[in-house]
Formats: structure tokens, sequence, C-alpha cells
């Protein structure tokens, strides 16, 4: 049976899906959901309008599809921290790859997940709440992951997994906030640290 090699309708042949994400990526990460206008979602990307839609649907759907490959890509630190073997390990790598993530070279400083959404207007109400979720999703990661220290007696009986879910994350927000703004890696690394001496020991 003959296979149709055609580009689907509205996608040029050569069209790279992976790449104009990236565009697209670094268009909301810069510029937020609200600022983010199909005519710099396009420019950004190379392509028509029409071929946004044929290919990711509506501005909502494509930013869903940008904050699931800032996920597997920026944000791939996470998972990777997760599996440390240690609590103290997986905290120490979840901050130093926030570090990373905030300060790549050739990136916007800070982060798509904290920056996405900073002003609640109707128009943007969909990637504040998007965004929420994105985090909360990291929250219980973490907290599942400390539950699991404190059951094997990694983390001590009495400390609390959802406290230092949370704490990791409003640090991790910060360092974005603070990167956006500006301060350099090798401050926020120092900040991570000083963060970390009051993790607690078994």
């Amino acid at each position: 049976m003959a296979v149709d090699t055609r580009a689907p309708l509205g996608r040029p042949r050569g069209f790279d899906a992976d790449e104009k994400l990236d565009a697209a990526v670094r268009v909301f990460w810069e510029q937020g959901f609200e600022g983010a206008s199909l005519t710099a979602l396009t420019e950004a990307m190379g392509i028509s309008r029409k071929s946004l839609y044929a290919a990711y649907g509506n501005k909502e759907e494509l930013f869903l599809k940008a904050l699931e490959r800032y996920t597997q890509s920026t944000s791939a630190y996470v998972p990777l921290a997760l599996a440390e073997p240690t609590a103290l390990g997986t905290a120490t790598a979840y901050l130093a790859g926030s570090v990373r993530a905030n300060t790549q070279p050739d990136s916007p400083p800070g982060c798509l997940g904290v920056q996405g959404a900073l002003p609640v207007s109707e128009t943007s109400r969909f990637a504040h709440d998007t965004l929420t979720a994105w985090r909360e999703t990291g929250v219980t990661a973490l907290r599942e992951r400390f539950e699991r220290a404190v059951a094997e007696g990694d983390l001590p009986a009495g400390a609390d997994p959802a406290l230092l879910a949370r704490f990791l994350m409003t640090v991790s927000n910060g360092l974005a906030v603070q990167a956006a703004g500006g301060v350099g890696r090798e401050e926020l690394q120092h900040l991570a640290d000083a963060a970390m001496r009051a993790w607690p020991l078994t």
C-alpha cells in the first residue's frame, strides 16, 4: 500500500514541530500569555496563522503544547532530581536545576512557569490557572518524594513533607524572579545553598 508522504494541510514540507514550539516557548516566556500576540508568535515561528491553527490549534492550545515542550526540555531537571537516592539529594538537585534553568545563556532569564501569566486579566486567566496547576503538580511530586523519605527513615519522623515541598517550590519561584531581575547564576546558587541550610537532617 502506498504511503501518503504529503504534509498535513497548512503544514509546509520540512515543518519541524519541535523547532516551531521552541520559538513559541520563547515568545510566551518573554512576553507572557497575554503579551504574546498571534503576530509575534507566527513571526517567531516562521509560519502563517493558517499553519499555526492547522498544526497547533488556537492560542490556548499552542500555549499548552509550548508548556509541555518547556517541561520536557528546560524543566527536565525535575524528574532527575526526584530520582536522587536521598531527600537531601533531591532538594539540592532541584534547586541547582532551577538555578541552571533560570540562567540559560540562550534563553530568557527566569521561568516560563512563573512569568508566563503574572498579569491576571480575563484574557490571561487561562494561562494563570494553567501555570498554577502546573506548579502544583511539581509540589505534589516533591511531597510524595519526601513522604517516601520519611517512611524510609531518610527524613526525620517529624518532618513535614508538604511543607518541605512548598518550601522548595517557593525558593525556586523566588530564584526565577531574581533571575528575571538580572541576578546572575553564581549569586542565585549562593541563595539556593543558603536556603538548603534550613533542610532537616536525620
